[in-house]
């Protein structure tokens, strides 16, 4: 099986309300589809990147009951506060160095929430509606306390009130009519999320006592990066931000990577933007230069920069 690359919600700031649509949590994980058809099972996320050595706990097909299939859902894994958390769940999946998976499927165990069969028993299921691939996926799933099937909602608004109260990243809304378009990204399946995030590029940082206490980001707009909020709090540990001032100061130059200038740019040192990190901020300030509200740090990621650009 070669990997495809799923389709994808866009976003939106309403809700679709009507028998025509279900609503299901958006869950603050990695993107994962998992493939068999009789040899061993194989896990890529939504960039077509193998992560099977990543998830050993998921590389069993007993977890459906199909000859062959393709499933597609998120791999989570949960705060201390109960909450799923992509700080958390970065933490097995940019592991590179195999032998620390065995070690890290212990301290940071995950879950498979699997929302769609794209492929069951040798047949694409891609062309049938929504609502069969969901009757399909329930009757062949078998849940576990690492595989559990997303649970659809009819009424989204009140799963949104749900979400909001528990802070969560927000819901999915689809059409139960909708096929499934491989490589897509269309009004049949949206996102309305709580809160806001972006990945962007590392230009720049800030240093205190030796350590890096912030970081300065930015977006692509033709070429130029352009920046969009200085960012230091958020997930990172302390030994997380030594890390990142190793990092950093290795790829430190001379010369600012950002159009144009700004007030936060004083006492800053620069880098060659060649980092990613996920960044999730309350609201932008449109009025302050394009600029984040309460940004703070998720996790570093290998999404390459020149994809970093305002939508």
């Amino acid at each position: 099986m070669e990997p495809i690359v799923p389709f994808e919600p866009v976003r939106a700031a309403d809700i679709p309300a009507g028998p025509d649509w279900i609503h299901q949590i958006k869950w603050d994980g990695v993107r994962i589809l998992a493939y068999y058809d009789g040899g061993p099972l194989r896990l890529f996320n939504r960039k077509k990147r193998e992560r099977t050595a990543q998830y050993p706990e998921l590389t069993s097909p007993s977890y459906c009951k199909a000859s062959s299939f393709i499933l597609d859902g998120e791999v989570i894994a949960l705060a201390a506060d109960g909450k799923p958390s992509f700080h958390e769940v970065m933490r097995r999946d940019g592991i590179r160095t195999l032998s620390r998976v065995p070690q890290a499927v212990q301290s940071v165990p995950i879950a498979y929430m699997v929302f769609d069969i794209l492929y069951c028993d040798g047949e694409w299921t891609i062309d049938r509606p929504l609502s069969e691939r969901q009757r399909l996926l329930e009757e062949r799933l078998v849940p576990s306390r690492a595989v559990q099937p997303v649970a659809s909602h009819p009424d989204g608004a009140a799963l949104f009130d749900v979400i909001r109260s528990h802070g969560m990243e927000g819901i999915v809304s689809k059409k139960t009519d909708s096929a499934y378009a491989t490589g897509g990204k269309d009004t049949r399946w949206v996102k309305v999320k709580n809160y806001g995030d972006v990945v962007a590029v590392i230009g720049g940082f800030r240093m205190e006592e030796g350590v890096v206490r912030a970081v300065l980001a930015g977006l692509y707009r033709e070429g130029r990066l352009l920046f969009i909020g200085k960012v230091g709090t958020g997930k990172l540990s302390a030994a997380d931000w030594r890390e990142l001032t190793e990092r950093l100061t290795a790829i430190e130059t001379p010369v600012c990577p950002f159009a144009g200038r700004h007030e936060e740019f004083r006492g800053a040192r620069w880098v060659k933007p060649l980092l990613t990190a996920k960044i999730r901020y309350s609201e932008w300030r449109l009025h302050e230069g394009r600029t984040m509200r309460q940004p703070s740090i998720q996790a570093f990621v290998d999404k390459p920069p020149e994809e970093c650009v305002f939508e």
